[in-house]
C-alpha cells in the first residue's frame, strides 16, 4: 500500500509546485518583462490618481466627450439574485448580450442607439461601432469613422475649434499592428484625456 502511495504523493506535490507555484511565476515574468503595462492593467495615472484603464471602455455622457461603443454588460439585480439587469461598463462582468438578430430586445437597443445619433446630430452617416456592442461589452476603443463622425459636436460643446478636435483625433488613430492585423481604431480614454488637455 505504501509503495502506491509514495509515488502519488511525490507526483501531486511535484505538480502542486509546478502547476501551482513555478508556471504562474514564470508567466507573471514574462509578462512583466514583455507587456509590463497591459499585465498592469493599462492604468492611467494623472496628477498621481488613477483615472482609468486603457483596456476597457468607460461610460461617457457628456456631449464634451467623446463617447465610446454602447456596453451589453450585465449585473445581478439588487431584487432578485436569479435575475440580471443591464449595467453598462461593469468591469467586473464582462460579456457580450448573446442577443441573436430576431431578438426584439437587441433590435430596440440598437434602435435606441440610432435616435441618440440623430439627436447627436449625426444624420450624414455614423459607424456601426457607434450603434453596436464589442462582444466583451467593454472594448476601449471606436473606429476612426465613428471617432470623426463626432467631431463636430464635441467641438460645438466645448467651444473649440473644430479643425483643432479634428488634429486631435487623428493623432490618435492606431493602426494595425505589423500593417495587417486588426482595424485602425481610437481609444476613447486617451482621446478624452487629450481633450481635455486643450482646454
Amino acid at each position: 500500500m505504501l509503495s502506491q502511495l509514495r509515488p502519488a504523493a511525490v507526483l501531486l506535490a511535484l505538480f502542486t509546485l509546478l502547476t501551482g507555484l513555478v508556471y504562474p511565476l514564470f508567466v507573471t515574468l514574462v509578462a512583466q518583462t514583455a507587456l509590463p503595462t497591459q499585465a498592469n492593467g493599462g492604468m492611467i495615472e494623472r496628477g498621481r490618481k488613477i483615472v482609468g484603464s486603457a483596456l476597457i471602455g468607460q461610460n461617457f455622457a457628456s456631449p464634451r466627450y467623446f463617447h465610446g461603443r454602447p456596453s451589453a454588460t450585465s449585473a445581478p439585480d439588487p431584487a432578485d439574485d436569479s435575475k440580471s439587469v443591464d449595467a453598462p461598463y461593469n468591469a467586473a462582468n464582462s460579456s457580450g448580450s448573446n442577443l441573436g438578430p430576431t431578438s426584439k430586445k437587441l433590435v430596440d437597443r440598437v434602435n435606441a442607439a440610432i435616435e441618440a445619433e440623430i439627436d447627436a446630430g449625426r444624420t450624414d452617416g455614423f459607424a456601426a461601432d457607434a450603434v453596436t456592442t464589442s462582444a466583451s461589452g467593454l472594448d476601449p476603443h471606436i473606429s476612426p469613422q465613428n471617432a470623426f463622425a463626432q467631431v463636430a459636436g464635441v467641438a460645438k460643446a466645448r467651444g473649440l475649434d473644430e479643425a483643432k478636435v479634428r488634429a486631435l483625433v487623428e493623432a490618435h488613430v492606431e493602426s494595425r499592428l505589423a500593417g495587417v492585423i486588426g482595424e485602425p481604431r481610437v481609444n476613447t480614454l486617451l482621446l478624452n484625456l487629450d481633450l481635455d488637455a486643450l482646454e
